[in-house]
């Protein structure tokens, strides 16, 4: 009777760490499944369509990049240097439109960078060209239909901007990375709200993963309640401010159950309310990609590997519409 009794237990253990086995890589498949993603990687210099069910659908060879649009037209524009920007058609993956920021417009023999840009409504091209610390919107032969100027006060062609969109309004909200501060310009290029990232105690620490810290701002979001959401960088963080400069919400690096934050890259604002934050230089052991509730629930992650490394700068969540980034 002991030895049957033993049987079984080992029988039932053997069973439950059948279980819990196939229950992990469930869970790590759900990582790579379930959103369809535009996601781009400079360190493996990939930039790949990623269905839900976790299967490269097309990708192209890339260099340096810092950010991506999935266009109305189902094309992709993105950039194949600092300089270059290209307009792709995954069908063919053919170059349809492209625009070169080093020898165009004034820049030849000067040291320029893009790290923005952004496909407006009236089929104009806005640019945000570091260096020359500048905005341009450019038409389908590249003559500058409208710019501003910039105002940066740590100039440096790689540190001028990273995101910068236009929004309804005309206006153009940059992230400045180098001066750690997000500025609303106004068509004529007058700032009109701006907002220094704060390092909220801390000392700054130079690198680029978990353990640097900074205020080097990589994206911002403006919301339909007039408030703005931040991605700190290597602040690690996520912070909603008002138009008084109020913090109203703020998602810290910890703040996550099992993932830690490191570079905070990209935002967008699903309909429901949920946010989809990129993590770059994490590490292997945290997701390159999270969905969060307001609540900080996570729900959904993305971490893969294996196709994408330590660099994965940006993304857009294709599967969901009318989402703000």
């Amino acid at each position: 009777m002991k030895t049957t009794h033993i049987n079984r237990s080992i029988a039932s253990t053997l069973a439950a760490l059948i279980l819990l086995s196939l229950g992990a890589a469930h869970s790590l498949a759900d990582q790579t499944t379930g959103r369809r993603l535009l996601i781009a990687d400079y360190g493996k210099k990939r930039i790949a369509i990623v269905g839900a069910d976790g299967k490269t659908q097309w990708e192209h060879k890339i260099g340096p990049i810092h950010d991506l649009h999935l266009l109305d037209n189902g094309n992709v524009l993105f950039q194949l240097s600092w300089t270059r920007i290209v307009e792709v058609d995954p069908k063919t993956d053919k170059i349809v439109w492209e625009y070169d920021s080093a020898k165009r417009n004034g820049n030849a023999g000067k040291r320029v960078e893009v790290h923005a840009f952004q496909r407006l409504d009236n089929g104009l091209t806005m640019i945000a060209e570091s260096g020359p610390s500048r905005i341009i919107e450019v038409d389908k032969a590249g003559k500058i239909k409208h710019q501003i100027k910039l105002q940066v006060s740590k100039p440096h062609p790689h540190r001028d901007t990273r995101l910068a969109r236009k929004l309804d309004n005309g206006h153009y909200l940059v992230a400045h990375e180098g001066d750690g501060v997000v500025k609303e310009y106004d068509a004529a290029g007058k700032i009109v709200w701006e907002y220094a990232v704060p390092l909220f105690g801390k000392k700054r620490k130079g690198g680029h993963g978990l353990d640097a810290f900074g205020n080097a701002c990589f994206a911002a979001v403006r919301l339909p309640n007039g408030n703005t959401l931040i991605a700190t960088g290597n602040g690690h963080s996520v912070i909603e401010v008002t138009p008084k400069k109020k913090v109203v919400w703020k998602l810290d690096q910890n703040d996550l159950k099992g993932i830690q934050l490191a570079w905070v890259t990209t935002l967008q604002v699903l309909p429901n309310g949920n946010l989809v934050v990129g993590n770059c230089h994490a590490g292997p052991k945290n997701p390159q990609l999270v969905e969060i509730t307001r609540d900080k629930q996570v729900v959904w992650q993305f971490r893969d590997f294996d196709r994408f490394g330590n660099a994965v700068s940006n993304s857009q969540v294709l599967d969901v519409k009318d989402t703000i980034r």
